[in-house]
C-alpha cells in the first residue's frame, strides 16, 4: 500500500530521518536496523515502513533533506581561482563523514551512480565557468566543456570512491592545474 501523505507527521519524519543518519554514522549501514530508527525517533517500526520499504530508501530521502549544505563559491573573476575552490567545496563535502558513510552506501543499495547525481549542481557550475573562460580567452574555444568537467571531477570522484590516496585541497588543486594546461594548450 502507497504511503498517505495526509497520515504523515512532519515531525514524526523529520525525526525518523535524523535519527536514520545519526545511526547509519554511528554505526555503519550492517549494523542499521528499521527497529534502531525507531526507537531512536520514538515512532513505531510501523511507521516507518508505512513511508519507506526499507533502510536504503530511508537513508536516500534522509540524505537528499538533511545530507551536506553545499557550498556555492562566490566566482572571482579567475579562471583557475574559481575552479580550484569548486573542487575544493567538492573535496570538503566528501571528506565530510556524514557525507562519506551516507553516500557510500546509497551507492552500494542503489547500484547507481548517486555521487554523480548528488552533486550534479557542482558539475553545472564548473561547466558555467568554463565557457566564461572560453569567452574570457583562457580555455581554447574547441575544448568539449563537458569532458572538462568530467576531466576535473573524475579524479576526485575516483579517489574518494576508490581509497586510492588522500583526497584533499591540494590533490584538487594539482587536478586543476593539470587541466587548465591541457585546455589553454
Amino acid at each position: 500500500m502507497p504511503p498517505d501523505a495526509a497520515r504523515r507527521s512532519d515531525r514524526s519524519r523529520r525525526a525518523i530521518l535524523v535519527a536514520a543518519l545519526e545511526l547509519v554514522e554511528a554505526l555503519g549501514y550492517s549494523r542499521l536496523t528499521i527497529e534502531a530508527v525507531a526507537a531512536r525517533a520514538g515512532v513505531g517500526k510501523q511507521t516507518i515502513y508505512r513511508w519507506w520499504s526499507s533502510k536504503g530508501p530511508l537513508l536516500f530521502e534522509a540524505f537528499v533533506e538533511l545530507g551536506p549544505v553545499e557550498r556555492d563559491p562566490r566566482p572571482s573573476g579567475d579562471l583557475a581561482t574559481d575552479l580550484r575552490l569548486e573542487l575544493r567545496a567538492t573535496v570538503e563535502e566528501l571528506n565530510e563523514r556524514r557525507f562519506d558513510q551516507v553516500c557510500r552506501v546509497l551507492v552500494h543499495e542503489a547500484r547507481t551512480d548517486l555521487v554523480t547525481l548528488l552533486l550534479t549542481p557542482r558539475r553545472v557550475r564548473l561547466e558555467e565557468r568554463l565557457r566564461a573562460g572560453q569567452r574570457a580567452g583562457e580555455v581554447r574555444l574547441d575544448v568539449d566543456v563537458a569532458a572538462a568537467a568530467d576531466l576535473l571531477l573524475g579524479p576526485v570522484h575516483q579517489r574518494w570512491l576508490l581509497r586510492t590516496a588522500p583526497l584533499s585541497g591540494e590533490h584538487a588543486d594539482a587536478v586543476v592545474d593539470l587541466v587548465l594546461r591541457a585546455l589553454r594548450g
